[in-house]
């Protein structure tokens, strides 16, 4: 054996799956955002955002063992949901029409910077279980750290607005 393997492999490289898998998806939105424009970008991260969502709600569901997730439990998931993939998720206001969500810490860390489509992410995750289980959500991110902001500032509204804005994020029940 080569005795320069074991120096390696020594190497303090600050690589293991969890930063490749954050560089990773950080090059890929940052290449869709070049390629075929940040509306279109964040297009097809909120496709995968809202498969994403779609199984997380099944998770949930199936581990609380309900049909369908209340308005407490959504609020209570989707902190919990960030929580377990690091970040920092936490209610700062709670009504009957809306939840507003604070963060000091995206999951994707460092990689979100100037990548304001991942925020998709979010936007669908939270906007599909709301969803689903409330029949309709509309997402407005107000703030967040990918646009340079010192955190966060996410608002799920969970009731219809008459005229919504022209660029709101609604989200429907599917139909089965």
């Amino acid at each position: 054996m080569d005795a320069g393997a074991d120096k390696v492999s020594d190497l303090a490289v600050p690589l293991d799956a969890d930063v490749f898998l954050r560089s990773l998806l950080r090059e890929l939105a940052g290449t869709l955002e070049k390629v075929v424009g940040l509306d279109e970008a964040s297009g097809y991260i909120s496709i995968v955002g809202g498969i994403m969502g779609e199984h997380m709600n099944g998770a949930y569901r199936r581990a609380l063992q309900v049909e369908t997730l209340t308005r407490e439990q959504i609020g209570e998931v989707l902190v919990d949901l960030k929580r377990r993939i690091e970040g920092d998720f936490h209610i700062l206001e709670e009504r009957e029409d809306r939840i507003v969500f604070g963060n000091r810490r995206c999951p994707f860390r460092e990689h979100v910077l100037g990548r304001p489509s991942l925020c998709m992410m979010t936007s669908n995750v939270f906007g599909s279980i709301a969803a689903e289980n409330l029949g309709y959500a509309r997402v407005d991110i107000e703030q967040s750290i990918a646009a340079g902001d010192a955190g966060c500032r996410v608002t799920v509204y969970l009731t219809p607005k008459e005229m919504p804005e022209p660029d709101a994020r609604e989200y429907f029940r599917r139909e089965e």
